[in-house]
């Protein structure tokens, strides 16, 4: 393996691992506290998630390199803007697992018997690719965290818990939307903070990422309100299910050096450690909420 790869697989691991994961566990939490887990189906969810975030990966890779955004670039390398690997293998690598999504997608939808999935599937497709793929990419507008919210957030997460309790328990939704709003929150501020070390680089190529938008002062004050808000969605879970779930606020002291890191004005390649810690914060507040549900 040469060194550029290895060099990709990492920077694709700190980004894919969390994001994917994390709704998984979180999810299956709920699923576990209402007495549903289903195991198969979880996994199923998981390979959604995976080929989906991987698919991302492979397509910003691809829109991003063909447009020169990343022609000067500070984080971790890609593929085609570096010229490793051919645009067109990375597009169909990216539609590949697209396809791979798809499939255990429609094995979701035919053991649980709910086929409007196949239009939140076929949405969560069209949104990675667009993101920052056709002639007017919505993460180049500033939309980067909707889509992040809404897709790793409260269709990732309370789809993996909604398939496996059903759709008919009031509780179990709103168990799931609160789960999934401290993942989608976390999940935004691994976005915030990749673009808010980017930020001078996507300004000057008209990359108006929401950090762009928003101004390097501004951006670090959204990173601290989208953890402290995560945290405030972590407490109302528990208050409204069992205090066991209190462990997933086990993310707090996992983020507390990245956000110290963000408000000190860090810029450059520090901002990788907070991507990194960021990212693991996510991991440990899924995981403790998964542990708290299944103790509750």
């Amino acid at each position: 393996m040469s060194a550029s790869t290895a060099q990709w697989l990492e920077g694709a691991r700190l980004r894919t691992l969390p994001a994917a994961v994390s709704p998984v566990l979180a999810g299956s939490g709920v699923a576990i506290f209402h007495r549903a887990f289903a195991p198969l189906l979880a996994v199923l969810c998981l390979i959604v998630a995976l080929a989906l975030q991987v698919g991302v990966n492979f397509a910003n890779d691809y829109s991003d390199g063909i447009r020169g955004t990343d022609a000067d670039r500070v984080g971790p390398l890609r593929l085609v803007g570096s010229g490793t690997v051919a645009p067109a293998t990375v597009k169909a690598a990216a539609f590949g697992c697209f396809g791979a999504a798809a499939i255990a997608g429609l094995a979701i939808t035919a053991l649980t018997g709910q086929w409007w999935l196949i239009g939140v599937g076929i949405a969560a497709i069209l949104a990675a690719w667009y993101y920052t793929g056709g002639k007017r990419p919505y993460g180049y507008a500033g939309l980067g965290e909707v889509f992040v919210l809404i897709f790793f957030g409260l269709v990732a997460t309370a789809g993996t818990a909604l398939v496996q309790t059903g759709f008919g328990s009031g509780a179990a939704w709103s168990h799931a939307l609160l789960a999934s709003l401290a993942i989608g929150l976390l999940a935004c501020a691994i976005l915030m903070a990749n673009n808010l070390r980017d930020i001078a680089g996507d300004a000057a190529v008209g990359k108006k990422t929401l950090a762009v938008r928003l101004g390097d002062r501004r951006s670090r004050a959204g990173y601290l309100v989208l953890i402290v808000a995560a945290a405030a969605a972590c407490i109302a879970l528990a208050a409204t299910s069992t205090w066991w779930a209190l462990l997933a606020l086990l993310f707090v002291p996992v983020a507390a050096p990245a956000v110290r890191t963000v408000l000190a004005g860090a810029t450059g390649r520090p901002l990788i450690g907070v991507l990194k810690l960021t990212g693991l914060a996510e991991l440990a507040c899924a995981v403790g909420m998964l542990v708290g549900l299944a103790l509750g």
